[in-house]
């Protein structure tokens, strides 16, 4: 597929949470793996998530895992967070927006502003389905997991 430029995907949720609440938890990489259906593992170095912190992902689909490396590279508290893969150029962001009523609309992007590599294109085509099924499975993964930080934020809230 010589096509790099693909798509951005974004879906969007309410949360009933400050934003602050909310960006706690999105910002807290070493949990991700109990929100999003593909981590399994996530491994900040020096532990603290900032601007330009790196960090490692172990990532599953079936029986199928793979290693990525991340940098924080959007960092505004309670607004904006994003993160690149160096393995395929992507960036996932989490942006926050404060409701009328106190709450957050959580937007989950993965943006393409530099295409996707060749390479993740072919492993994509060739190993894990092909680029539309994959790509639909990011989609699903998206909602799972904004439906989990909403889960945890607005029980955290009630307690």
């Amino acid at each position: 597929m010589a096509d790099t430029q693909h798509a951005q995907l974004e879906a969007s949720i309410e949360i009933d949470a400050p934003p602050a609440q909310v960006w706690a938890l999105v910002t807290d990489l070493a949990a991700m793996s109990a929100r999003s259906p593909q981590v399994v593992r996530t491994t900040v170095k020096g532990g603290a998530v900032t601007q330009g912190a790196r960090f490692s992902n172990l990532n599953r689909k079936g029986l199928l895992f793979w290693p990525t490396k991340g940098k924080v590279v959007r960092f505004t508290p309670h607004e904006d967070f994003a993160f690149r893969i160096a393995e395929n150029k992507t960036i996932w962001s989490f942006q926050l927006a404060p409701t009328a009523t106190g709450g957050t609309t959580l937007t989950h992007r993965r943006e393409t502003p530099d295409g996707i590599s060749g390479v993740s294109l072919n492993l994509t085509k060739y190993v894990l389905g092909g680029v539309p099924k994959f790509t639909a499975e990011l989609r699903t993964g998206m909602a799972e997991t904004l439906a989990a930080l909403k889960t945890e934020a607005e029980a955290a809230r009630a307690a």
